[in-house]
């Protein structure tokens, strides 16, 4: 192991991003854990961080906490009897159905269930004092010996993988919902240098058992109104083969983000082939003087002067003379969709959902809050995030290569 992975390194308020900050106050606020846990699964530094971000950005009052509930009513001799009584007929019947359970997956599957499951449940009744582990050695037909022998093994290999941990909620912190396979991707090349055998199954499983694993998120709101008297273009995109090079098809799209000030608008231009985010522009309409902040930074940020296409749907901000004449005056030739039809636009969409489900998770106190949020989302999904469509390369990398071909 290298000096970078055994020197702790003291983080500041400014190491943390604030969608990271976001998760960990949502996390809290469900149910998931508590502020002390947050703090020992993420690593995060400092007694009291986690609440002054609940207190700053959570919803709930954390400065003035609800009382406990009063204790429960005592019962008396006789319902106690009776609930003991219920309580041993529950658990011969159980016991019943799992020793049925334990027969079946050693009859079929070939393998001691014992080794890999029972052994680890002894050990942590031992620890939680429920049990003695010689009565429960007893009572599932093992010895004591092999029970230690599995837990020496146990503790070896978390020690040899208590190190991606670390690795993991590094990106985490970067990239709060990004999935496990471009996880796996970007930290398997440690894994080799390390010496360490985890395959991608293996690797989800610990992700897992550390409750790292995200959930996806699904939302939709429709945003294009394309029944308006403006003209609309013929869809040069769509008989017509991939792009080649960057900066060829330029996709357009204005999906909607909230904050406690109320719903604002984010403008996108995607480049189609590097899938490199080109120009953005938060606000709080859609009128086009402000859609077309995100195509003039776009054109600005641009590196090759061949022939582009700007693609979009029909709505009336694309169809407007404004953003229209930007097009003209860049020599840019529009593209528009046939009808509502999002399939058409399915790239522009895609990028949408990967800012929204990936990185702009939790709501902003304040748009220029929120404007911070997206330009941190866009320079990590730009510069760190993996695709699979670019054979895990990241869309800079894609959009750069360009000019140096190899």
């Amino acid at each position: 192991m290298d000096k970078l992975d055994t020197v702790k390194v003291k983080r500041t308020q400014k190491d943390y991003t604030l969608g990271f900050k976001l998760a960990v106050v949502d996390s809290v606020e469900k149910g998931d854990m508590t502020y002390k846990q947050a703090q020992a699964i993420y690593g995060i530094q400092g007694r009291s961080t986690v609440l002054v971000w609940l207190r700053k950005h959570g919803k709930l009052d954390w400065i003035h906490p609800p009382k406990s509930q009063r204790m429960p009513h005592k019962e008396t001799p006789a319902q106690t009897i009776k609930r003991l009584e219920r309580e041993l007929a529950d658990a011969k019947a159980h016991n019943l159905i799992l020793g049925k359970i334990i027969e079946v997956f050693d009859g079929e599957h070939g393998a001691s269930v014992k080794k890999k499951v029972c052994y680890g449940i002894l050990w942590q009744l031992k620890i939680d004092k429920q049990i003695s582990l010689a009565q429960g050695c007893r009572l599932l037909d093992v010895s004591p010996q092999a029970v230690y022998q599995h837990r020496i093994r146990q503790h070896d290999k978390a020690n040899k993988l208590a190190v991606i941990k670390d690795w993991v909620q590094t990106y985490r912190m970067l990239m709060p919902r990004i999935g496990g396979r471009k996880l796996y991707w970007l930290i398997k090349p440690k894994l080799i240098a390390h010496g360490i055998k985890v395959g991608r199954d293996g690797f989800f499983d610990y992700l897992r058992a550390h409750r790292l694993l995200v959930n996806p998120r699904r939302s939709y709101t429709k945003t294009t109104f394309s029944k308006h008297w403006m003209k609309k273009h013929p869809n040069l995109t769509k008989d017509v083969p991939a792009p080649v090079k960057p900066e060829q098809i330029l996709v357009a799209d204005i999906t909607y983000v909230t904050s406690k000030q109320g719903t604002h608008y984010l403008s996108l231009v995607t480049d189609a082939y590097s899938r490199q985010i080109m120009g953005y522009h938060l606000s709080e309409s859609m009128p086009a003087s402000e859609v077309v902040k995100a195509l003039e930074m776009a054109v600005d940020r641009r590196c090759y002067t061949h022939k582009t296409i700007h693609h979009s749907d029909r709505g009336l901000q694309y169809c407007a003379s404004e953003y229209q004449e930007a097009l003209r005056v860049n020599k840019i030739t529009p593209s528009m969709t046939d009808g509502y039809d999002c399939y058409q636009n399915a790239l522009a969409e895609r990028v949408n959902g990967i800012l929204k489900n990936e990185f702009l998770l939790y709501e902003c106190t304040t748009m220029s809050e929120l404007k911070q949020l997206i330009d941190e989302s866009v320079c990590i999904y730009n510069n760190v995030r993996p695709h699979l469509s670019l054979d895990m390369r990241t869309p800079a990398q894609v959009h750069g290569s360009y000019l140096c071909p190899a």
